[in-house]
């Protein structure tokens, strides 16, 4: 039973790389990627209350996090017209958490996915907005603002952790 929100997560990942398979169009596309998103709230909910949250759980379930944004760009983007600066600003984002992964990698030895509430609330508005793209830039440009907001956030977490390393 403490394994359940492990294997929430790996179907996530399942999920997401089946995205790639299905037309952005068709009806599969849509509720594979509505039950990936769910399983997302699941599978962090379950591991609190079955209490077996891991370290392991949570590089886990990052990295699905990962699988599915990924997926769903390779998607979606070429067919979504956003203009150039979502999508500079969505590089910045990107440089930004890759960075502190590195940083995190050379001060801690290992990455770093801090769960923290402006990544959770970035994960779903991101779920949501991403579907309304469609019709307006209006709802990604709001994520976009809050996903700059948590990658900043991620950079502080990872300069703190560092000087309490070093302090001790």
């Amino acid at each position: 039973m403490t394994q359940l929100p492990n294997i929430i997560t790996l179907l996530r990942i399942a999920g997401s790389l089946g995205l790639l398979l299905c037309d952005v169009t068709g009806v599969a596309y849509w509720i594979i990627y509505a039950l990936c998103g769910i399983s997302d709230i699941v599978d962090g909910w379950l591991a609190r209350k079955l209490k077996c949250v891991t370290k392991k759980g949570a590089l886990l379930d990052s990295l699905a996090d990962i699988c599915f944004v990924a997926c769903c760009a390779w998607k979606l983007l070429p067919i979504l017209e956003l203009p150039q600066c979502l999508w500079l600003w969505a590089g910045v984002i990107v440089v930004i958490k890759v960075v502190n992964q590195l940083s995190a990698l050379v001060m801690h030895g290992s990455c770093y996915f801090p769960h923290t509430l402006a990544n959770k609330i970035t994960g779903f508005l991101l779920f949501i907005a991403v579907p309304m793209t469609f019709w307006s830039i209006i709802p990604i440009a709001i994520v976009a603002a809050i996903a700059t907001f948590a990658a900043i956030h991620e950079a502080v977490i990872v300069n703190i952790a560092r000087q309490l390393i070093n302090n001790n």
